[in-house]
């Protein structure tokens, strides 16, 4: 760790104070302001899926799919770069920096002649959603309180599918040459994303840097005056601020960034099990959620023989059980607690999806009522991989947190894509159904693998401050702790 020359310690009661807020307006516009992110990267993955530009542009179908590639492979790369610099320069830079570099290149990618520059665009447009995952997830963690955080996180990543169902209303009107030219349908559709965003990245502008931030390099002069201002307008809207307890003060070092060495010996030595627990929520998560999503229209078309116009249409109910299980579920990985509600998740979204793949087997599903299944297997799943990402932001130190998203974010993007390519393959021309049967069961266990592990290694965050479920790497006198240990809040 690189500390500041002649840093000396600095006592802080601001992550306390931050903690004890009742719910204001201010918490209203850090959900809305940048919980959009997921809105967005909804929007934009099924703008791609409906390909409106393939005539317009003369792409190939390789050309298709590469469009969708190159934007996921921009999210990974954009995760990795944008979240160190998150770590080192701080949310608020990053949450406005990735916002921007999204709303430039998607707008620019609206203008696209020819494949290869719609291609280099949605890249660079992947990356900026890439980095909001890192900034933004660090931001919200630490700007909302402990006792909220849970169902905040949780309802804001599920929110991605709201964005998805915008996107594909979109589309239905926009690509319909009907109503609106070929040449010109598409490229509109690509601007509902950033228009969205215009508005939201005004409004981020009065979003604070995070305030455990600042006590961490240095700059607790200005946290405190951040905080003194939240406390401020709560106070305005009438509602009574508890007292702080001066024993829940922090003291740390300040310093400016974390070596690559040291991010190696935190993951590895200091806390092995945490490490294990996120890369196997985030993995299994990601590959059932790639290997369903990106071939169920496959499965309709191909084994209950609906025509493509009318697949597009069961998307709808798919996408609204994945956007109200996290809403309703939310609440209770505050109350219930999150090891027992991420392993339930995990294990009713593969349970389900492993007695639909049984009745689908044996031939008595219909194109509805394997919808139906879909729709309760990931009304919980959703949950679940929201309570993946709400993980790996909360169970690692503040000073690496927007790294350990990033991480874990990347490794589940590239092996979560091995699921579309593995189970395209098994569904095949629609003529055998024991080979996805047998991918099904695969999907169904890997799920409640993830729930198991969740279960035994688990972190009961539920409630916690953040610097109780991982000290700062910067505190005063810290000796890294037992892996796993969480200290109990007073």
């Amino acid at each position: 760790m690189t500390a500041r020359q002649g840093a000396v310690a600095v006592s802080s009661l601001v992550p306390a104070r931050m903690d004890r807020l009742p719910w204001a307006r201010f918490h209203w516009m850090v959900v809305v302001g940048l919980g959009v992110s997921w809105i967005l990267d909804g929007i934009e993955i099924q703008l791609i899926s409906a390909s409106g530009y393939k005539e317009s542009l003369g792409m190939s179908s390789a050309e298709v799919g590469l469009a969708g590639t190159v934007y996921l492979i921009g999210q990974v790369v954009g995760a990795l770069v944008f979240g160190r610099l998150t770590d080192r320069w701080g949310r608020k830079r990053l949450f406005i920096t990735t916002l921007a570099l999204y709303l430039i290149a998607s707008g620019i990618a609206g203008f696209a002649w020819t494949p290869w520059f719609l291609h280099v665009w949605r890249f660079i447009a992947g990356m900026g959603i890439g980095g909001e995952y890192a900034a933004v997830n660090s931001a919200i963690d630490e700007l909302i309180p402990a006792r909220f955080r849970g169902r905040v996180d949780i309802a804001v990543n599920g929110t991605y599918w709201g964005g998805a169902m915008i996107g594909a209303v979109g589309s239905v009107f926009l690509l319909d040459h009907a109503l609106v030219p070929e040449a010109l349908g598409w490229r509109i559709a690509f601007f509902i994303g950033p228009l969205l965003g215009l508005f939201i990245i005004y409004l981020r502008r009065h979003i604070p840097e995070s305030p455990r931030w600042m006590v961490t390099h240095g700059r607790e002069a200005e946290a405190e005056r951040i905080v003194d201002g939240i406390e401020a307008s709560v106070r305005a809207q009438g509602k009574t601020l508890a007292p702080v307890d001066p024993r829940r003060a922090i003291s740390v070092v300040p310093e400016d960034s974390v070596s690559y060495a040291q991010l190696v010996d935190v993951f590895f030595r200091q806390y092995p099990s945490r490490t294990l627990l996120g890369v196997t929520m985030m993995v299994t998560q990601s590959f059932l959620y790639n290997a369903i999503f990106f071939t169920y229209a496959l499965v309709l078309q191909n084994f209950y023989h609906l025509d493509p116009s009318r697949t597009a249409l069961y998307f709808f109910p798919f996408a609204a059980g994945n956007l109200i299980g996290p809403l309703l579920l939310g609440p209770l990985f505050d109350s219930v607690g999150r090891r027992r509600m991420i392993f339930g998740t995990y294990l009713l979204a593969g349970s389900v999806l492993l007695v639909s793949a049984f009745l689908f087997r044996q031939g008595v599903l219909t194109a509805d009522t394997h919808t139906v299944f879909w729709c309760v297997s990931f009304f919980f799943a959703s949950a679940g991989a929201s309570s993946a990402y709400l993980t790996v932001s909360e169970i690692f130190p503040l000073e690496v947190r927007a790294q350990a998203i990033s991480y874990f974010f990347a490794i589940a993007q590239v092996v979560g894509a091995s699921g579309p390519l593995l189970f395209g393959w098994l569904v095949g021309e629609g003529t055998a159904r024991d080979p996805l049967f047998w991918g099904y069961v695969l999907g169904s266990v890997v799920m409640m693998v993830g729930g198991v592990v969740a279960l035994v290694y688990g972190v009961d965050a539920e409630g916690k401050g953040l610097e109780d479920i991982a000290e700062p790497l910067t505190k005063a006198g810290r000796a890294p702790g037992r892996d796993g240990e969480v200290v109990e809040t007073a």
